[in-house]
């Protein structure tokens, strides 16, 4: 897995971080780490996006960050266990492994890395 991908991945786990504080955050403490986890997620996603489409980047950012919100919903906070929940998140999986996939390295667009 090359550094950018993985990028991807470590965001995506900030935002479940951060989408968690934004509905649970109680004090100044919550909210500040709130504040660093979003920061840390959208520094690791622009930095993602130097080496990969901004679209997939994107996509596969959210695509995780709403898997793993709506499971810590389940597993931590006592919302319902859904089995068609369940299905269609596998679905949303299947279409951002899909896109990891087909994404090559795009071409060098006069950038120099």
């Amino acid at each position: 897995m090359n550094r950018a991908w993985l990028f991807v991945i470590i965001g995506s786990l900030f935002e479940v971080g951060w989408v968690m504080g934004l509905k649970h955050a109680y004090n100044s403490v919550t909210w500040i780490a709130t504040s660093i986890a979003i920061v840390i997620s959208f520094a690791l996603i622009f930095k993602a996006t130097q080496k990969l489409a901004v679209g997939t980047v994107y996509a596969v950012f959210t695509g995780l960050g709403t898997t793993g919100t709506v499971l810590m919903e389940m597993l931590a906070f006592g919302q319902p266990v859904q089995f068609l929940k369940l299905f269609l998140i596998l679905i949303l999986l299947i279409g951002v492994m899909g896109l990891k996939l087909v994404t090559g390295e795009p071409e060098a667009e006069g950038r120099t890395s």
